[in-house]
């Protein structure tokens, strides 16, 4: 049984599983390297911690926006029908939450080094110089940026793990398939 790169009426493409499991893994490692990252004393270390945190960041935006314009072009499975018509109305609004989270957050934090007086250059994976945001650098701005962006990574990820206890409420609850399809990829003749 071969497997299918889109999506089916009934489970998930493996294209859509791979972007959905590396950009969830991306965006809770990407919260876990921004906490440690401004608590360590080292400055050098904090630095390249820093370097690491932006990569990774513009990785992430380069995937979300990778992942929303395949979900336009492939629809979703829908939910089973034993879902309760307000959980159908609010899923998608989660989700969607999901989306807009996970590519403000790497906005904000692009707009936090944009405006900085520090004028360091951003150089993701060290291989080009990533240029700036037009916005005015100022105290004042930064100040700005990095409380959005601390803001936005709490709320994002409060928002993530309520999707991981929805995810394990179907499956261990509701024992429907809703964790399963987006664990195991469609097959081509599905």
């Amino acid at each position: 049984m071969q497997t299918s790169i889109t999506n089916t009426p009934t489970r998930y493409g493996w294209a859509m599983i791979l972007l959905h499991w590396l950009i969830g893994i991306l965006f809770i490692g990407q919260f876990a390297l921004g906490f440690v990252m401004v608590r360590i004393e080292s400055q050098r270390a904090a630095f390249e911690l820093i370097q690491l945190h932006k990569s990774f960041g513009f990785l992430l935006l380069g995937l979300i926006i990778l992942r929303i314009a395949w979900r336009l072009g492939n629809k979703p499975p829908p939910l089973p029908s034993r879902v309760a018509a307000l959980e159908r109305r609010t899923a998608p609004l989660a989700h969607l939450a999901l989306y807009a989270f996970q590519v403000a957050l790497p906005l904000s934090g692009w707009a936090l080094v944009s405006v900085s007086t520090l004028e360091i250059p951003t150089m993701p994976f060290n291989l080009f110089v990533m240029p700036n945001l037009p916005l005015a650098e100022s105290d004042a701005a930064e100040s700005f940026w990095a409380s959005a962006h601390w803001y936005l990574a709490y709320a994002g990820i409060a928002l993530a793990a309520l999707h991981v206890a929805a995810a394990l409420r179907h499956h261990f609850l509701l024992r429907d398939s809703v964790l399963t399809r987006m664990i195991t990829p469609s097959s081509a003749g599905e």
